[in-house]
């Protein structure tokens, strides 16, 4: 049996939940570069995919990252097979889906949303994080006034205190001292 071309930048993905589909099957690519095409065949039958797809990049580096990432990775609960299509998967070879021109627009509109899904996730993450930061500042300066707040309120215990302490040490020293007693009966009675 004569050894087939590898289409390098053509991916075989097998192993396809049920609920994947072609937009998704995008998203899951897209992160490692420009993308040409995306098919799920159909069964003509039940006119669902046959658990399998084809992910085409603009670049054959961009398909061999994706490759070496993306082959065992995890997709909806299924365990992904990804490696090089062989023209004999695509029906008809580059007459095949590979070599069919699509609607500008729906390419357009495929990007766009992606494009504007994966910013919103971002947007919501940098958003998500900003308020982390000013929570924490706010935990960070409200601990910073009860501390003082603490601090303050024992100073203000102590002072009274050894004012208590200065009033008794007066007290004693006139109840000991007759002279003391005796001049504090004067300044009462000139009062």
């Amino acid at each position: 049996m004569a050894q087939q071309a590898v289409q390098k930048n053509t991916l075989y993905v097998g192993g396809l939940a049920e609920e994947v589909n072609e937009t998704i099957l995008h998203a899951a690519f897209i992160p490692f570069g420009d993308i040409k095409d995306v098919k799920t065949p159909l069964d003509q039958a039940t006119q669902k995919h046959r658990s399998f797809g084809f992910v085409t990049f603009l670049e054959k580096e961009d398909a061999a990252a994706a490759m070496d990432n993306m082959d065992g990775a995890e997709l909806y609960g299924r365990v992904l097979t990804v490696n090089y299509a062989l023209p004999e998967r695509i029906k008809g070879g580059e007459q095949g889906w590979a070599a069919q021109p699509k609607h500008f627009l729906g390419r357009l509109l495929l990007r766009l949303t992606t494009h504007f899904v994966q910013n919103a996730v971002w947007a919501d993450a940098d958003t998500w994080f900003e308020r982390q930061q000013q929570e924490e500042e706010m935990q960070r300066i409200q601990a910073e006034n009860q501390a003082a707040m603490r601090a303050a309120e024992e100073l203000h215990r102590k002072k009274m205190a050894e004012e208590r302490q200065g009033e008794k040490e007066d007290e004693t020293e006139m109840k000991d001292d007759p002279m003391a007693r005796a001049e504090a009966e004067v300044s009462k009675q000139n009062n």
